[in-house]
This record gives structure tokens, sequence and C-alpha cells, in this order.
């Protein structure tokens, strides 16, 4: 039963860092009705931004940290202005927005290729190896980090999206565009912070991933993770792609735990071709018209 309980921490802690990947992606498709596929590659770059302010710069953890989002924030604002911006004005089908972020996310990969390199880096130890032991149980402290950053920044977006004036503007455009610009909303400027919040919680957990793992130019990839997440969840809905990411972890530890780590991919992907054949709209999405 301690295994199983065991399994059960290590999937809630990477699960954590799964949804703030995952509700980059649902924000983005409740307005804009596309898969942002360049999201995997703002979350590499906030990995290697972190990772270069904290050995090169040698700032403090926190502040590193805190740059890191800001910057992968700026980069998500700059990708939508340059990729996605002139899309819109000219109505352009899905398919060009598709493109156009897949795109993006090829450049940003073989940018970093080109000017940092191929090789993994690895984060120095900043927080002890030693793990908090609860009886048969134990707790790593980076995994106790990234759960409470992840839940704490979580719960932040979710304050802004249902408490705030923006948050109400931002849910009205996902209802319909065209109608919240009707309106007076600056639908524009909305889809600007929506892309800005993702980009920071991006960011955010590329660092978090970065530390519990390695930096590398195809981490882009390994964050699909976060997409079948979100699909699992239901693209649209923010409590879906939570939800969607904390049983994916508890998912993937499981299958490691009880299988073998081989097959982690393996049903990860078999989970998203079962959800879109048998629940297209995943967990708790609603029912709408056909999207990209």
């Amino acid at each position: 039963m301690s295994a199983f309980m065991q399994q059960i921490i290590n999937g809630l802690s990477i699960g954590s860092v799964y949804a703030l990947m995952a509700v980059g992606y649902s924000l983005v498709y409740s307005i804009m009705n596309f898969s942002n596929f360049a999201h995997g590659g703002v979350i590499m770059m906030g990995a290697y931004m972190g990772f270069f302010l904290i050995t090169a710069f040698k700032l403090p953890f926190l502040i590193a940290f805190g740059f890191a989002g800001l910057g992968t924030g700026v980069l998500a604002l700059i990708i939508e202005r340059v990729a996605y911006s002139p899309l819109r004005k000219r109505n352009a089908p899905f398919l060009y927005f598709i493109i156009s972020a897949m795109g993006a996310s090829i450049f940003l990969e073989n940018i970093v290729i080109a000017t940092i390199g191929p090789t993994f880096k690895t984060y120095p130890k900043i927080f002890s190896p030693q793990p908090i032991t609860l009886g048969n149980l134990s707790l790593g402290r980076l995994d106790l980090i990234m759960c409470i950053i992840s839940t704490i920044s979580l719960a932040a977006l979710i304050y802004i999206i249902e408490r705030t004036k923006v948050g109400t503007a931002i849910r009205a455009t996902a209802y319909s565009v065209r109608a919240s610009a009707l309106m007076g909303v600056n639908t524009d400027q909305i889809i600007m912070i929506v892309f800005g919040l993702g980009g920071l919680l991006g960011g955010i957990a590329g660092v978090l991933f970065g530390m519990k793992y390695t930096v590398y130019p195809q981490i882009g990839f390994i964050t699909m993770k976060s997409f079948i997440a979100a699909v699992f969840g239901g693209l649209g809905s923010l409590p879906g792609a939570v939800i969607g990411s904390i049983l994916l972890g508890i998912i993937e530890t499981l299958t490691s735990g009880y299988i073998s780590s081989q097959y982690r991919d393996l049903i990860a992907f078999a989970l998203l071709i079962f959800i879109l054949v048998v629940r297209p709209i995943g967990l708790m999405g609603k029912t709408t018209e056909d999207k990209a």
C-alpha cells in the first residue's frame, strides 16, 4: 500500500507541472479555436532562460525563476504578433494557424541548436536532495516545491479568470469573439493577455521541468504530454486541463512503477487516441463547433 501511495505522490508532482503547461494550450484554444503547438517551444525557452540565469548570471533561484517567467511571457506575445496576428486580420483558415505554430516551434528549437548547441544541460542542485520522510512515504524537496509553486500559480490564474474584469473579458471572448467585440471588449488586447498568461505559466513550468530532469532543444516534444492532458480534460476548459494533467501524471507513474518506464509514452499517446475516438470533447469539455 505504501508503494502505491508513493507512486500517487510522484504522479501528483509531475502532474502539477503538466497542469501549468496544459492551461497554456487551453487558454489559447478557448479563444482562438486552434492548438498552439508553439507553446512547447516557449516552455523549452523558459527552461533555458532559468538555467542560464542561475548558472551564467548567478542569480538567486527566485529572481531567476521570475525573470524566466516574464521572459517567456514576452516571447509568447512576440509569437502572437508575428505568427498569428497577421493571419487573424486576414481571417485565415485555422489550418494556417497550426502550420504557423509548428513553424514557430521548429524555429525556436533550431535557433537554440544553432546558438547554444544540442547538448543536455543540467540545473545545479538548488534544493537539498534529502527527502522528507512521512512514515513509509518519501517526498522529495524538489517535488514538494514543484507542487507548491504549481498550486499557487494555478490558483492565481483561476482568481484572475473568475474574479477580475480582465477575467470576465477573457471568458466573454472565449464564448464569442464577435459578440464580445460588439459589446466593446478589445478582443485583440484580450488575445495578447491570454498569450502572455500562457507564456508566463509555460516559463514557470519549463524551469520546474528542467530542474526535475534536464534541458535540451527537443524538450518541447516531451511537453506534448501536457497537450494530451489538455485534450484528456477537455480543450478550452481550465479545470479540465488541471484534472487531465493530474490524472496523466498519476497514470504515467503507476505505469512506470508497476509495468515499465518504457511504456509511459505509449500509454500516454494511446490515451489520447482513445479519448479522441470515444469522447472527443474530453472529460470536461463542452460541445462546440468543429475546431482545428
